[in-house]
Parts: structure tokens; C-alpha cells; sequence
């Protein structure tokens, strides 16, 4: 795993959910309808904490954990500047395949919005859903985010040379096979494991959870910045339309494979 701190040490995550509102504006629309009005959480695999901040801010009681230390630590940091550090039970660095500081049943609600990405083995992702279920009350809310592989065959089509060694038919039929895909440059995104989206349910369901909704947290991800550029230069008010209906359409299977990202909504089950 050394790999993927070493690539979280150097990338900005807290301004790619900047940069790219969008996914972070369905979600947390997806997140705050399922959500009890109050209530303890976790935030499994925070990064530098962009939910577990908005989530102290509602009046929830947070606990943060995320594989590197670099972004725990910026994550307190920045709940200290909000004024919010009040509302986290703590901050841990840890694995989200071993939360062994966690209690069984301990909280309302889990997020992993972002380990799944990296579990390239089956039994390591088997391994991470479980410690999900064990920390999770009966009846709890989970929320885990996916990335779907058949989004990563169109983006190595469209963008060879940004994505190898997706720069080959050969190699984009064996990654459409496994899933798994590490960038052959140097400091890129690598260590990654992508889901094909049938599959997304029944192995959530397969760990003890009920399945409530699968949503794409980024359908906008097909339009490129001339896109965006037109309908921003239309004025705040036509740009908040567009993200009321990507939020509209953010749960309709038939366009979930052009998200950049997915978002699994279910409940532990009694």
C-alpha cells in the first residue's frame, strides 16, 4: 500500500473535489437524504476530510480514519480552522481492512468513499466490507463509493497517452478482464481496481448489507472543460440547473457506466 500514500502524499484531494464539484454535490444530496438527523458517523478512508467536514458541520458525531497519516492530520487541521473539531470522537491513521481501534455496532452510518478504489484483490475488498459491517449498528446506513470499468475503457479511448499502458487494445482488453490498472508513469494514479457495475450490488449484499440505491455521483464526467465553460458563461442560475438534474438523473441505470464515480447507498441488515 505504500504506493498509494505516496501517491495521496503529493495529490491535492481536497482540491479535486474542488475542481470537480459536481461529484461532491450529488453525493452529499444522496448522503443527506438517507441520513438520520442525528447521529454518529464514520468516515472511513476520508482523505483530507472534504464529508467529515460537512458532516460536523450538520451536527454529527465524526470519526476519521484514512490509510495515510499526511492527510489525517491535515484533515484535524482543517477541522481545528472550522471551528468544528468538536464534533470528531477522533482521528485515527489506519487500514480500512483492519479497523481494530473501532467497536462492534458502533456507529449510525459508514462512509468509504474512497478504499474500494485501491483493493485490487478480491479478498482485501471482501475484507473492507466486512469491517464496514462489523462497525456499522444493525439497520445502519453504509455509503461506499465504486468506480465502474466500463467508464475507464471509454476514458482510455478517448485519452491513450494520459492512461497508459491503456494505449493498446491488447491492454484495455485484459484491464476490461481483471479491473485492475496501474499507471505505467511515475506519481500517477496506479494501485486502482474498477468494478463493472452489475456486480457492484450483488457483492455489497453478498457481505450482509441491503441494497437501497446505486447512483452515478458524476454523470457530467463525459462533458470536457469547453463544455463546462459554455454553460458556466450562462450565469449561476442555468449552471444550478444542470446540477439539479444530474441529481435527477444520478440514479437511472441505464447512464451509471459514464460516471467517472458511483455511489452505493444500502443498510446493514438485523
Amino acid at each position: 500500500m505504500s504506493n498509494i500514500i505516496n501517491y495521496y502524499n503529493t495529490f491535492d484531494e481536497w482540491g479535486r473535489l474542488d475542481r470537480e464539484p459536481i461529484e461532491f454535490k450529488v453525493n452529499w444530496h444522496f448522503i443527506k437524504k438517507h441520513l438520520p438527523e442525528t447521529g454518529t458517523i464514520l468516515d472511513n478512508g476520508s482523505g483530507p476530510g472534504r464529508y467529515s467536514m460537512e458532516l460536523a458541520k450538520e451536527g454529527y458525531q465524526v470519526t476519521l480514519t484514512d490509510l495515510t497519516p499526511k492527510l489525517v492530520e491535515l484533515a484535524e487541521n482543517r477541522a481545528k480552522e472550522l471551528g468544528v473539531v468538536g464534533q470528531f470522537n477522533d482521528f485515527f491513521a489506519a487500514d480500512a481492512r483492519e479497523l481494530t481501534m473501532l467497536n462492534d455496532d458502533q456507529f449510525d452510518a459508514t462512509l468509504m468513499l474512497g478504499p474500494m478504489y485501491h483493493l485490487q484483490e478480491e479478498l482485501d475488498r471482501i475484507k473492507a466490507v466486512k469491517e464496514l459491517h462489523r462497525v456499522t449498528k444493525t439497520n445502519g446506513l453504509v455509503f461506499v463509493a465504486f468506480m465502474p470499468r466500463i467508464r475507464h475503457i471509454l476514458t482510455s479511448l478517448l485519452y491513450p497517452e494520459k492512461w497508459k499502458p491503456n494505449n493498446n487494445l491488447d491492454t484495455i482488453n485484459q484491464f476490461s478482464q481483471t479491473g485492475c490498472f496501474n499507471h505505467q508513469d511515475e506519481g500517477r494514479f496506479t494501485g486502482a481496481y474498477y468494478f463493472d457495475i452489475e456486480e457492484i450490488k450483488p457483492f455489497m449484499e453478498a457481505q450482509g448489507f441491503e441494497s437501497l440505491e446505486l447512483i452515478g455521483s458524476n454523470i457530467g464526467a463525459i462533458l470536457n472543460d469547453e463544455n463546462w465553460d459554455y454553460w458556466r458563461n450562462k450565469g449561476e442560475k442555468e449552471f444550478d440547473k444542470i446540477i439539479k438534474l444530474l441529481i435527477e438523473k444520478a440514479n437511472d441505470p441505464y447512464i451509471l457506466g459514464i460516471s467517472s464515480h458511483l455511489l452505493y447507498i444500502g443498510r446493514k441488515r438485523g
